[in-house]
């Protein structure tokens, strides 16, 4: 006999899962440990149907919906449970294919059935990394399902890092490998939210480092120079007083086409801001830990919100977002407080200057960087 609505919703509340997000490298993983989870014991080749979800066209992605109303609705020929998997559906996507009646009408009739008729036994897993989260579908999957989202962070956004680094410190761990501070920030830096090349990232340096610490010129070695860790370059020479290569790295970057702007905006600003930061910090707070990122959080957290209300935050405003003032701990011992202050001053004169006047961009971050590095004297006036 059929199971009753209210058994069917039952069933649907604890054996419909939905694995979900942009990261497609997690997402993969996650949905397939949890396929592994869910296959009922000693249930051979009959108790997983697995259907792969990849349509390439309407007509093909109604024979996919077709195939996995079957599944569910055909029970174990030998008794038990039995578990559906939709594998990697593309057909949930704002795309060509998602847009389609038969996607858009498809997954209704899915999550309709499911929603009314799944059986008890029947467990049904569906993963997808893009979802158009504008549809009805979504909302009647994260209300009836067990959704779970792995998207890349927003690298927009300020404190993304702070989302990667636990995945890379954990691939990281499983793989035996230890890394200095900068050097870990460098990685995520260069690789970016991509946890596929991240994960390659690490196995390499893996075999090359062979049981050392990873430092940052392994770093530098092995993992390619894209836009992204050009920009981290720049910080980096920034935070060492280096001139010469803070000059090189400028014209690297314009040369590759990137607006002085957001050179200025991306790199520079935010370095010279967390080295004051850090600095006004040390000197308010003398027993401020410096040696591990863990203490140096921890004590923030514990201080009165008068003392961090203009500390960054993350996005979601669960926390202060200090892990780049923490990495500027030792960099502020080459610069005084005062030009610190001086150097954000002229950051924004600088970006008046590139909205406002003829000048060649490229001159205006040469002559900020003179000012900011030289230390014989204030920085230059814009």
């Amino acid at each position: 006999m059929p199971p009753s609505k209210k058994a069917a919703s039952a069933a649907a509340a604890t054996n419909f899962t939905v694995v979900m997000g942009t990261d497609d490298a997690r997402m993969k993983e996650a949905a397939l440990k949890l396929s592994r989870e869910q296959t009922p014991a000693d249930a051979g080749d009959f108790g997983v149907d697995m259907i792969e979800g990849i349509a390439e066209s309407a007509e093909h992605c109604g024979q996919i919906v077709r195939r996995v109303l079957d599944a569910l609705q055909t029970l174990p020929f030998f008794g038990g449970e039995k578990l559906v998997w939709l594998k990697n559906a593309n057909f949930l996507a704002d795309s060509v294919v998602g847009r389609s009646n038969a996607a858009v009408e498809g997954i209704e009739a899915i999550i309709d059935y499911v929603e009314k008729h799944l059986p008890p036994d029947v467990k049904f897993l569906l993963s997808a990394s893009q979802v158009d989260k504008r549809r009805s579908a979504y909302k009647r999957l994260t209300k009836l399902a067990d959704v779970r989202v792995f998207d890349k962070p927003d690298t927009s956004k300020t404190g993304w890092e702070d989302e990667v680094i636990p995945l890379v410190e954990r691939r990281a761990r499983e793989l035996g490998v230890s890394f200095e501070n900068e050097a870990l920030e460098m990685l995520v830096q260069l690789a970016g939210e991509d946890t596929r090349q991240l994960d390659s990232e690490v196995e390499k340096l893996s075999l090359y480092t062979d049981g050392r610490r990873v430092t940052v010129d392994d770093v530098r070695l092995l993992v390619p120079l894209n836009r992204a860790g050009v920009v981290f370059e720049l910080g980096n020479a920034l935070g060492k007083r280096d001139l010469r290569r803070a000059l090189e790295l400028v014209r690297t970057l314009i040369y590759q086409g990137q607006n002085a702007i957001g050179i200025l905006l991306a790199a520079i600003v935010p370095r010279v801001r967390g080295m004051l930061l850090a600095a006004d910090l040390m000197q308010r707070h003398p027993r401020l830990p410096r040696n591990g990122y863990p203490a140096f959080s921890s004590f923030l957290d514990k201080l009165p919100e008068q003392e961090t209300a203009h500390l960054p935050r993350k996005k979601d405003g669960s926390g202060l977002n200090v892990y780049p003032i923490f990495l500027a701990l030792g960099e502020t011992q080459r610069f005084t407080a005062a030009e610190l202050r001086l150097a954000l001053q002229a950051c924004l004169d600088a970006n008046l200057k590139l909205v406002t006047s003829s000048i060649e961009p490229q001159l205006v971050l040469e002559r900020l960087l003179v000012g900011i590095l030289t230390k014989s004297g204030k920085p230059v006036r814009q």
